[in-house]
């Protein structure tokens, strides 16, 4: 295995090791809201936490599962007619609309990241009656946009090798998406 693929495998590996991670914060986060849903309806005793804390984790899990949904083709698409493309066609699409996507995340990486920082420098606090810190939440926005980032980079390296026709970068062919 060459060294350019040994790299774009290891992307794939973390974010796929990622995505796998933070997908048993949908468990967690059902049971909170289950137990806030029985306190507050059956037993008339809310917490002044749980809404909050739901709010903060699934943030976190929205936009730290970017890289691995990107990685395994589940963001939206226009499949109508993307579909039908051969394999060529697809992947120049993909290589001319990623200028897009590095948009995207550079935009989100350089506010993201002043916001996380000044949010962290800050020790910023909900004002809420609970307080919790909101530094580790928002430090997940530059590091989810450079998890998307990296993977579209890989991507499209991918997208150009087969436009042009090579065959020294593996590409994932894989038919089926990986569900969580």
């Amino acid at each position: 295995m060459s060294p350019l693929n040994r790299i774009l495998k290891s992307i794939d590996d973390f974010n796929d090791f990622v995505g796998r991670k933070i997908s048993y914060l949908a468990l967690f986060l059902f049971v909170l809201l289950l137990m806030e849903v029985t306190r507050r309806y059956l037993f008339n005793s809310p917490t002044v936490w749980a809404n909050e804390l739901v709010q903060m984790i699934f943030g976190a899990y929205v936009v730290l599962s970017g890289g691995h949904i990107l990685r395994w083709g589940g963001h939206v698409n226009v499949d109508i007619i993307y579909s039908k493309l051969p394999p060529r066609a697809r992947a120049l699409a993909d290589v001319l609309t990623s200028s897009m996507l590095f948009l995207f995340c550079g935009t989100l990486l350089y506010y993201g990241g002043s916001l996380a920082w000044e949010s962290l420098t800050g020790w910023e606090h909900s004002e809420s009656a609970w307080n919790p810190p909101l530094y580790p939440v928002k430090i997940m926005i530059p590091i989810a946009a450079l998890l998307i980032l990296l993977q579209g980079l890989t991507k499209l390296i991918r997208d150009i090798t087969v436009l042009v026709g090579r065959d020294g970068v593996e590409t994932d062919d894989t038919p089926e998406k990986e569900t969580l």
